[in-house]
């Protein structure tokens, strides 16, 4: 039996379609036992992202970004966000997509773009589902000073670390995004395994 078989959607109300989409859905559940339980969500979907760790196995440096994020901010972080480089898709393939975010966040131009994993970042509120990339690159890579789109409200650092500067700032508490975490977590199995 598909879980669509244990769902029967009741209503949809949409909250809110300001920046993105928030609706609350009344739905009835098929538990495990047989039985059908009355539920109520409210889900916010902002489309499906990408998100990108650049690294070098030769000089052990991966290539983060910092900037600005009011959602973190008003939950206490005073301090900017440090993140490898992510965006949404906006209809476009994943792959496509995270080419174009890296080239307008970091300057950086890569050959070849490797995705190695897709996870749900929020999936009891939040429908996105983000796609997980990789790529080696050398410092001749960077065409241009990225910093993202300041149309957008963008206004991204770019900077070089060691993994185990990463890994270090991970264990401080000075990296604290999620898909950052994921991808530098991979990094350190995968990509730089002694």
């Amino acid at each position: 039996m598909s879980i669509a078989d244990r769902v029967k959607i009741e209503e949809v109300t949409v909250l809110s379609d300001n920046w993105y989409v928030l609706k609350k859905t009344v739905f009835d559940f098929q538990r495990q036992d047989g039985s059908w339980q009355r539920q109520s969500r409210e889900t916010y979907d902002r489309g499906n992202g990408a998100a990108i760790l650049l690294y070098d196995p030769e000089r052990r440096t991966v290539i983060l970004t910092r900037q600005f994020r009011y959602p973190a901010f008003v939950n206490g972080h005073d301090d900017l966000l440090i993140e490898v480089p992510a965006g949404l898709l906006d209809d476009a393939e994943p792959e496509v997509r995270i080419r174009a975010e890296l080239a307008e966040e970091t300057g950086f131009h890569v050959n070849e773009v490797r995705q190695v994993f897709d996870a749900f970042m929020s999936p009891g509120s939040v429908t996105e589902r983000l796609h997980f990339f990789v790529a080696r690159y050398q410092p001749q890579d960077r065409l241009a000073d990225g910093g993202g789109n300041a149309d957008e409200g963008e206004d991204i650092a770019v900077f070089e670390i060691t993994i185990e500067e990463a890994l270090s700032m991970m264990a401080s508490g000075e990296i604290r995004d999620g898909k950052t975490i994921m991808l530098l977590q991979y990094a350190a199995i995968h990509l730089f395994a002694a």
